[in-house]
């Protein structure tokens, strides 16, 4: 047995480059329960990060009560993170569930049938559809559900309703990664690969703490450097991470300039020759320009934006310059932060630059924070067009109408979509009076809580939130509606390397729950969608027809998954896209022929200018295109629009721990995650905490012109002038706070309403605070000693203690699992077990 959550990565199992990954099987059973006592493995893959873990369920006496990893996954090979551990069949088997429908009567929630909660539903949403047209309503998703069922919404929104209004909580976790890919290749989808880590003899990881966000990734790369001729490692990020320890080189740049050091890496590519003329005249536009945007940023003037050595510059831009093969990865700490999509368009520059795309060991994984923020974005729930097509080409709203059998006029494509922030801004404005919430938390997640809280509080807004448990959101909500968990419901989603998994069944919902594809089928008959011949809009009877249904709006696109059916992903492992006729075994990376699909007649996007977020429009694009060539596109470093002063002297990040998920809606409900992080800090250098005359575990105030919080802190290790705090905690478990005005530790309480101008993301990296003392702390502050969140490595006084996370005397105790931590670890050399056929499964 191995203690999990003290020992977050396991053990190691070292390989070359060039071999295959060797498998590790991790698997957990309840307390009490053998794998004997076990009735049945049901295939499933983990939902609690991007990585999209192929795994399979233990099932006894109808309930699960185990996991394990699937040793034929190509993802995973057999592991599993602490998350997918403990939190993802832990976190839904609780008392706290909703189990029957809630309606607002007389300002008090109360529990209802089916009939009464979606009659009061439709009978407002027709009702405004009647009186003030489709944009009345709004619908804010997550990145959570399944393909199947962003599929139904998105038709329901653009078919049924004609809604424009219609994101997801992908918005603020990787609507960049997307928007960076249309820019510069014309359509999303990523690059590059998990098997480039089998390859690559260099790794960048721009502002991507893979470590925590993607523990299985990481491991793959730990078992590179543990091997022969490991892989180089470069880091960006503020905090001394896990990777940042890896790393040959760490670049800790101020929190906001992640543009300024891309445009000087770019630089010194230029100025040494680390370029490939022959791939970037055959296959790229602009290089003139880019290089002209870069001129300015030698090495020295990186070091003074950005705080880091100008010597670490050059060195990273060498390694990246005369590496053979290298892949990147990008997360939140450039998605989050200023000029958003410049600087992740600069890492597609990079490759673009040397021509490492497309082939072994090279390539680009623009990261996903959630497990299917994927098909969200292929199948139009968060506003774009079903298939990646283009909401500005005619052709593209046409082939929808034909195929949903509807007017084209009907498919909101007038404008562009709209994003989150403007949907919460129209509810503020009373514009929509209708916003449907699935599966997401905003009340925690969004940024300027204190405002979000007074939008969904909004009088005449009727609020409808489907989830799992009462969140902080549902708290607002006119009708809440219970739905089945993972596990509890059948259907497919694409991970980051889009790699397509089925989840079966395993277990019945609690009480009355439905599956979120069940609902929006029932909206949808009750409201009556029809399409032009008279058929019903959606007649599907269950997830496998509207997979079928969205095979057929992806033939010819750059995600086709004809090749692909329920039947190819029972009983292996997932299947990566494009998988078709001419790719029947999918496809493992994008841009091996160096063609991109920026044809203006195919291109998911006509791009943007990437200061001002201004539409190039079909016109310039036609005029300036040369299909199948990228775009170098390229802008100039300007300073976040919240800069420290002296009223507030630190810069604010916000970010992740390992053993949390978002708004801890399931891992806050796991004992042994939530034990490992059971609530809110926030960290500072040693320098800052000595200045400031504060020790680990002291109670502070943390000030933004927006808010305040107030929590212990950790004196970790991470650049001097720097605050962070992690972004799960809000108030559901709070002892009856939630959602009230007396909030003060959700993270977000400080963040700022600012987004990037082309993706729309919100910047939550960027904030400047001041700290001040509340009082003395009682010991060291909740925050794990594992990863980037332990206490620094100097001899820091801690409430009378000097800290460190050894666990003995004079020590901040280390976090561990203990049994509710414990997982076995198999390496197995025999065929993979058993796994219930469809005649076992419920």
């Amino acid at each position: 047995m191995v203690d999990r959550i003290a020992d977050i990565w396991g053990t190691r199992t070292p390989y070359a480059r060039g071999e295959r990954w060797p498998v590790r099987v991790d698997q957990t059973l309840a307390p009490g329960v053998a794998e004997g006592d076990v009735d049945r493995w049901v295939q499933s893959a983990c939902v609690l990060c991007s990585n999209g873990c192929g795994c399979d369920i233990a099932v006894k006496d109808g309930r699960m009560v185990g996991i394990r990893g699937r040793q034929a996954d190509i993802v995973n090979h057999g592991r599993l993170g602490p998350k997918g551990l403990f939190g993802s069949w832990q976190g839904v088997d609780t008392g706290d569930r909703l189990t029957r429908p809630l309606i607002r009567v007389d300002g008090e929630l109360v529990e209802t049938d089916w009939d009464t909660a979606m009659n009061r539903i439709v009978e407002r949403s027709r009702h405004l559809l009647h009186t003030k047209g489709p944009l009345s309503h709004g619908f804010y998703t997550t990145g959570q559900l399944f393909l199947e069922e962003y599929y139904a919404l998105g038709i329901i929104g653009k078919a049924g309703v004609g809604t424009p209004h219609m994101d997801g909580n992908t918005r603020l976790c990787t609507a960049t990664a997307a928007t960076a890919m249309k820019e510069s290749f014309g359509s999303d989808g990523q690059p590059g690969s998990y098997v480039d880590i089998d390859e690559c003899d260099a790794m960048f990881l721009f502002g991507h703490n893979m470590a925590e966000t993607q523990t299985v990734l990481w491991m793959r790369v730990l078992d590179r450097l543990a091997g022969p001729n490991p892989p180089r490692l470069v880091c960006v990020d503020p905090r001394e991470t896990p990777v940042a320890r890896a790393a040959e080189v760490h670049l800790a740049v101020r929190p906001g300039t992640n543009l300024a050091l891309m445009n000087g890496l770019i630089r010194e590519l230029f100025v040494n020759g680390w370029i490939d003329d022959a791939y970037i005249a055959a296959h790229t536009l602009d290089v003139d320009r880019l290089r002209a945007t870069v001129e300015r940023w030698t090495p020295e003037a990186v070091a003074e934006t950005c705080g880091v050595g100008a010597d670490d510059v050059r060195r990273a831009a060498e390694i990246f310059g005369t590496s053979e093969r290298i892949l990147s990865t990008v997360l939140q700490g450039f998605y989050q932060s200023a000029q958003a999509t410049a600087s992740s368009c600069q890492v597609n520059n990079l490759h673009l630059l040397r021509g490492m795309l497309g082939k072994e060991g090279s390539g680009i994984l623009q990261m996903n924070g959630q497990p299917t923020a994927q098909n969200n974005r292929e199948c139009g729930a968060d506003g774009d067009l079903p298939g990646f097509r283009n909401w500005e080409n005619p052709q593209h709203v046409q082939e929808l109408a034909d195929l949903w059998d509807v007017d084209p006029d009907t498919i909101p494509h007038w404008a562009p979509p709209t994003h989150v922030m403007q949907i919460f801004r129209y509810v503020e404005l009373g514009s929509i009076e209708f916003l449907w919430i699935s599966a997401t938390n905003p009340a925690v997640s969004m940024p300027q809580l204190e405002r979000i809280r007074r939008i969904l509080d909004t009088e005449g807004l009727f609020l409808v939130v489907q989830d799992l448990y009462l969140t902080e959101a549902a708290r607002y909500a006119d009708v809440v509606l219970p739905c089945a968990a993972w596990g509890e419901k059948t259907g497919t989603f694409t991970n980051v390397n889009h790699t397509v998994h089925l989840s079966d069944k395993a277990v019945e919902p609690p009480g009355e729950a439905r599956s979120d594809l069940d609902v929006f089928l029932d909206y949808s008959r009750r409201m009556d969608f029809r399409t032009r011949s008279g058929a019903p809009l959606l007649d599907w009877t269950g997830p496998e027809d509207g997979f079928r249904a969205w095979q057929e709006c992806t033939r010819g696109r750059p995600c086709d998954y004809t090749g692909i059916s329920y039947e190819r992903l029972r009983g292996g492992s997932g299947i990566p896209w494009p998988c078709n006729d001419e790719n029947p075994d999918g496809t493992v990376r994008l841009y091996g022929d160096g063609v991109f699909p920026t044809d203006p007649d195919y291109c998911e996007s006509y791009g943007h200018d990437l200061l001002t977020g201004a539409a190039t429009g079909p016109v310039l694009y036609r005029a300036t295109v040369q299909p199948g060539k990228a775009w170098l596109k390229s802008e100039d470093y300007r300073p976040p629009h919240e800069e420290p002063s002296e009223e507030y002297p630190l810069r604010y990040t916000t970010g992740r721990t390992v053993y949390q998920f978002h708004t801890r809606t399931k891992t806050g409900r796991s004992r042994a995650l939530n034990r490992a992080a059971p609530g809110a800090w926030v960290e500072v250098s040693p320098a800052d905490a000595e200045q400031l005359g504060i020790v680990e575990g002291d109670m502070v105030a943390v000030l933004s012109r927006r808010g305040h919080l107030e929590v212990p802190v950790r004196v970790g290790d991470l650049r001097e002038g720097t605050v962070f705090a992690p972004f799960h905690y809000g108030y559901w478990d709070d002892g009856g706070s939630e959602g009230s005005a007396s909030a003060h530790h959700a993270a977000n309480e400080l963040t700022m309403t600012e987004w990037d101008p082309v993706s729309k993301q919100p910047v939550f990296k960027n904030a400047a605070v001041r700290i001040e003392k509340v009082r003395d702390g009682a010991g060291p502050s909740p925050a794990p000693t594992t990863a980037a969140s332990r206490p620094a490595r100097a001899g820091h006084r801690a409430a009378g203690r000097t800290t460190g996370s050894g666990g003995g005397p004079g020590t901040v105790p280390a976090t561990v699992g203990g049994p509710e931590g414990e997982a076995t670890e198999r390496f197995p050399d025999t065929a993979p077990p058993r796994v219930a056929s469809s005649e076992e499964r419920p």
